[in-house]
């Protein structure tokens, strides 16, 4: 599998962000920091993911894609668009309730051209640890199939 990345682009206050290869934990930090900045943007308008050309996405990223829309929704009284032509991937988004707060899609044309790469930001294992349980929260918010699939994850990291 390829290494993971997330691509973000904006126009007119529309976010883009594009996810390709195998995008994992190392990109928490950076992509969480990024999810408050895009939000607090002053002409934040609404967001479409790309997952057209990902591989797979850990339950992290899930958690933050999750928070995203949760958080956007109030502002834009929509949820947001993804776009996602990988059965493997529609299932897993679909079996974790986000058909339930996103608009899931095979297609749909935007016009983003110039995306900027997300870089791995450093932080201290502390500040890792707590975006990945904030992240796991969220999906475990969701519904009872999450709160279930991720309480005893949740409880190492908690007591770690």
């Amino acid at each position: 599998m390829k290494e993971g990345t997330i691509k973000f682009a904006e126009n007119k206050g529309i976010f883009v962000i594009k996810m390709e290869g195998d995008v994992r934990l190392t990109l928490a930090l950076s992509f969480d920091a990024f999810i408050d900045d895009m939000l607090n943007a002053k002409d934040f308008n609404s967001v479409i993911f790309d997952l057209s050309k990902a591989e797979a996405i850990d339950s992290t990223t899930l958690g933050l894609m999750a928070k995203i829309s949760l958080k956007s929704h109030p502002l834009t009284n929509e949820y947001p668009l993804v776009i996602t032509n990988s059965k493997t991937i529609t299932r897993v988004l679909v079996s974790m309730g986000f058909a339930d707060i996103f608009r899931l899609v095979k297609q749909a044309d935007f016009d983003a051209r110039d995306f900027s790469e997300l870089r791995e930001k450093d932080g201290s294992e502390q500040a890792i640890r707590e975006t990945v349980l904030d992240a796991h929260k969220t999906l475990m918010a969701m519904n009872d199939a999450n709160a279930n699939t991720f309480r005893e994850l949740l409880h190492s990291l908690d007591h770690s």
